[in-house]
């Protein structure tokens, strides 16, 4: 199953919670549009705030390594100016993200509500149909997990494309090119640093999507377990307490509702535990990689040491930028879960009959 793949495995859509979605953020009201381009904003103040930092790496180690005194508080004093301004973009991030997410989410459950509400409820929802049984939990859980993690997604991958961009920049000029000899010849390979973070990237991109390709489908088997094992519980709280068959059968329900929902989450566990050694080597290697890039040219002379550690931090920001999709990969498979149980909430809501009609028999 693919991890951006428009249609689930039961064949609806998702075209109703995009349709949703686009009422409210394409609403054109004011307080939205200034969400929008507030969360625009601070991703580009960020990314500036991030440029100037790497370029005072690099001023700040040349001053250490020429042991002058006086421009060494002045980068102390630059520093602290734009770790106080990162701060305030930061905080200003999470007001703006959790704003529109709380707006968000307000939205598409007063939408969902208004349809549901508008139907008949003379007879349950049957949501056996289309996969979409407790509609209370999806109402609740789904919802929120729905319109929480795209808002933090989007902006974490322009973050990471204007970043790649604006540093692809940096180790193009910092780090130039270099000279290697092989077969008897001497080649000179441009923008190596940055042929660099591209190849090592790839490489862990590529055993990320290969670790943790059966993420989705994990994901979403675990929240349906999760949902089937609550809507048994309180089935079971519900039973007359002098029926006891009725209860023992129920407590064997619930017995097997709560082993699916165990082999859900060993299942999780050993998908984490393939994908943590992807990232967590990762983070190991990425600033090693880099630095034994930027060796030769700081032992021949040509680097000094405030380029090499300006190089690193580039590299190290440019190889996080680019695997925005390694470092995400689990939440993007969390909402594509709960997007797919809205929508198949929406389907099923859509089949209840209208005020006056005679609901459909199940066959």
């Amino acid at each position: 199953m693919g991890l951006f793949s428009h249609n689930d495995s039961n064949g609806h859509t998702l075209s109703a919670f995009w349709q949703l979605s686009q009422r409210f953020w394409l609403s054109g009201k004011p307080r939205v549009t200034g969400l929008i381009v507030v969360m625009i904003g601070v991703v580009l103040a960020q990314l500036a705030v991030q440029f100037y930092l790497n370029q005072w790496n690099r001023h700040f180690f040349d001053a250490l390594e020429r042991r002058d005194g006086g421009e060494l508080w002045t980068q102390t004093f630059v520093f602290l100016a734009l770790a106080c301004a990162s701060i305030a973009m930061a905080a200003t991030s999470v007001w703006a993200r959790m704003t529109g997410q709380r707006k968000w989410r307000e939205s598409m459950t007063r939408a969902i509500l208004e349809r549901w509400a508008a139907k008949s409820h003379a007879a349950p929802m049957n949501g056996h149909d289309h996969n979409a049984e407790n509609p209370e939990y999806r109402l609740a859980e789904d919802v929120r997990v729905a319109t929480d993690s795209p808002v933090d997604l989007l902006m974490a991958l322009l973050s990471s494309v204007l970043t790649a961009l604006t540093f692809f920049g940096v180790l193009w000029s910092v780090g130039g090119s270099i000279g290697v000899t092989a077969f008897g010849s001497r080649f000179q390979i441009p923008g190596y640093l940055v042929l660099g973070v591209v190849a090592y990237s790839s490489v862990m991109t590529g055993l990320m999507l290969w670790f943790g390709r059966r993420m989705t489908s994990i994901s979403e088997q675990r929240n349906q377990n999760e949902a089937e094992f609550r809507a048994a519980a309180e089935v079971l709280r519900g039973c007359d307490p002098g029926g006891e068959g009725r209860e023992t059968k129920w407590m064997a329900k619930l017995e097997r509702r709560l082993q699916a929902v165990m082999r859900s989450w060993r299942d999780l566990c050993w998908q984490l535990v393939d994908m943590t050694l992807v990232s967590h080597a990762n983070f190991l290697l990425a600033p090693v990689a880099a630095y034994f890039l930027c060796f030769p040219k700081y032992l021949s002379g040509a680097m000094s040491l405030g380029e090499v550690t300006q190089s690193a931090a580039a590299f190290v920001t440019v190889q996080g930028a680019v695997n925005w999709l390694v470092d995400n990969y689990q939440r993007i498979a969390d909402w594509r879960s709960s997007a797919n149980r809205v929508a198949a909430l929406l389907a099923a809501i859509d089949r209840m009959p209208e005020p006056g009609e005679t609901a459909a028999m199940p066959s």
